[in-house]
């Protein structure tokens, strides 16, 4: 039994080497891959295609939402920046509403003993200042002729009136400002009702 079988694998190798080695290298000779692959090489390669496709894709929206990202990061910051010199800016100028309003009152009350010339200064220095604050956004509320805005007006008292409108401003008692169209502080003002029968 023993020697039937190493005469079998004898036979086999004897026979074998040349038909195997021959076996072996069809299988590696170019004609046998491609004609063992032929019919699956093209799937394949449309398979990988289409994975490497949707991975471009997928990293193309990717760089889109970073860049968006950045860009909307790169706005907020100078928004905050702004905002932040905003405020800075309206600090600064509310302390120095109260010098605005002691020109007002000098302007307004003016003594016939003081030589002209010395209200003309005044006028000449208040303007100044008002353009220089100007040139950092600061505006006055306007009030002659206007009708009451609760958010720009603060009314202190009412006069009855035939000569103006219901509600229509009569006399600003204080100047009110903006900053940047932001309310710095409201004008006071005297507001028309009508004439009580």
């Amino acid at each position: 039994m023993q020697e039937e079988k190493e005469a079998i694998v004898r036979d086999q190798e004897e026979a074998g080497d040349d038909g195997n080695a021959g076996a072996e290298a069809d299988e590696f000779t170019p004609s046998a891959v491609s004609a063992a692959s032929v019919a699956a090489f093209p799937g394949e390669l449309s398979a990988a295609y289409e994975k490497a496709l949707a991975e471009k894709q997928e990293f193309f929206e990717r760089l889109l939402r970073k860049q968006a990202e950045l860009d909307n990061f790169r706005k907020r910051a100078q928004r905050e920046k702004e905002e932040f010199l905003q405020l800075a800016n309206a600090d600064l100028l509310r302390s120095l509403l109260p010098t605005l309003d002691g020109f007002d009152r000098a302007l307004k009350q003016r003594d016939p003993n003081v030589p002209r010339s010395f209200y003309e200064g005044l006028e000449h220095i208040q303007r100044q200042l008002l353009d220089t604050l100007g040139r950092a956004g600061l505006e006055a509320v306007d009030t002659a002729g206007q009708m009451f805005d609760p958010h720009l007006h603060q009314a202190v008292e009412t006069v009855e009136s035939a000569e103006h409108r219901d509600h229509e401003i009569v006399e600003e008692l204080q100047r009110g400002y903006k900053l940047k169209n932001r309310l710095l502080r409201p004008a006071i003002v005297k507001v028309a009702v009508p004439v009580k029968d």
